[in-house]
């Protein structure tokens, strides 16, 4: 055989081998280690833990405010009440017999009786 005919004879029966090699194209499809019905129940647990928290959260965060506005308003009833007591004390300090003759004698008001007696109030 030729040299030159050697060198056709191997180009011709190589060559179409590698062509034939890069033409083909082989397709691998990866498992997944979850399948879709798997995929889809734990979607909808981590929609449902989702959905749970976040009624949680919105619970804790209505029982803060009410408790802060049970707070403020205890408060309020505090001050009110020390409003009304030192209010009371002001009545009974206001009330006395003594100050009482003493304004009626200083308005020139003669008192004929010495006997002065507490008006009680009553809410009937």
């Amino acid at each position: 055989m030729n040299t030159n005919q050697a060198r056709n004879w191997q180009r011709d029966n190589v060559q179409p081998e590698r062509q034939q090699q890069k033409k083909i194209v082989v397709k691998v499809r990866k498992n997944s280690w979850l399948t879709k019905g798997e995929k889809m129940i734990y979607a909808f647990f981590s929609l449902i833990l989702i959905m749970v928290g976040l009624y949680i959260v919105s619970f804790s965060s209505t029982t803060d405010t009410l408790n802060r506005n049970l707070q403020n308003m205890e408060q309020q009833v505090q001050q009110k009440k020390l409003e009304n007591e030192s209010l009371m004390f002001e009545v009974s300090e206001l009330s006395k017999p003594e100050r009482i003759t003493k304004i009626a004698k200083e308005n020139g008001l003669k008192i004929q009786d010495t006997k002065v007696k507490r008006a009680i109030h009553s809410n009937d």
